[in-house]
């Protein structure tokens, strides 16, 4: 089931409309399975698109972290950083990314964060909020603070982060552990897309 957090949004139909809502038997980034995948990427391969859906995340966010004015939006490659992009550009913030190093989230290609900068880190989709621990931690190893997470869709049951969450859309979709999935037993073909998957196969 999705659902909408904002009533003004339309994302789930932009969604829909772009191909982005798949069906089948899909290995998630987290190493789980599901019989839906979201790809963000067709979401927000239109330019016009990508803007809209940055302005909504950033208004959620502002919502969210109530007054704060972060100074940096920082987005885990590669999933991250489209959406990372246009949320900076409606909060008039800059825009930087990290990237796995031998398997390590890092900040490479000269960009920093500051000792004290007030952040919010932006990702497409999370299923168990991996990814976004990785960032967190790589910001709070630089000095920076962390005031906030923004995200296109939640897929976590229960996300903690110790800041403010904001999503435009909240996913209940059963995953499955590898050796209980209903989808391998029955010998439906595992399709292994995602990002992070693609930079481990890269290296």
């Amino acid at each position: 089931m999705l659902e909408e957090t904002r009533t003004s949004s339309g994302i789930i139909d932009l969604m829909t409309k772009s191909g982005a809502l798949l069906s089948g038997h899909f290995e998630l980034a987290s190493g789980l399975h599901s019989e839906k995948y979201i790809q963000c990427a067709l979401l927000l391969e239109d330019p016009s698109r990508a803007e809209r859906v940055g302005r909504e995340l950033a208004q959620s966010l502002k919502d969210e972290i109530d007054g704060v004015d972060p100074s940096a939006v920082v987005s885990p490659a590669l999933g991250g950083v489209v959406i990372g992009h246009e949320v900076a550009r409606a909060l008039g913030s800059r825009s930087i990314f990290t990237e796995r190093v031998s398997g390590k989230m890092s900040l490479r290609r000269g960009f920093r964060v500051e000792k004290g900068e007030k952040t919010v880190v932006v990702e497409d989709v999370t299923t168990t909020g991996g990814s976004i621990r990785e960032v967190v931690d790589v910001i709070s190893k630089c000095g920076g603070e962390v005031v906030g997470v923004g995200l296109i869709v939640n897929r976590a049951k229960d996300l903690s982060l110790g800041v403010p969450v904001a999503c435009l859309v909240r996913a209940e979709i059963v995953n499955h552990e590898p050796k209980n999935c209903p989808l391998c037993k029955a010998g439906v073909a595992l399709v292994k897309p995602g990002s992070k998957r693609i930079q481990m196969e890269a290296r």
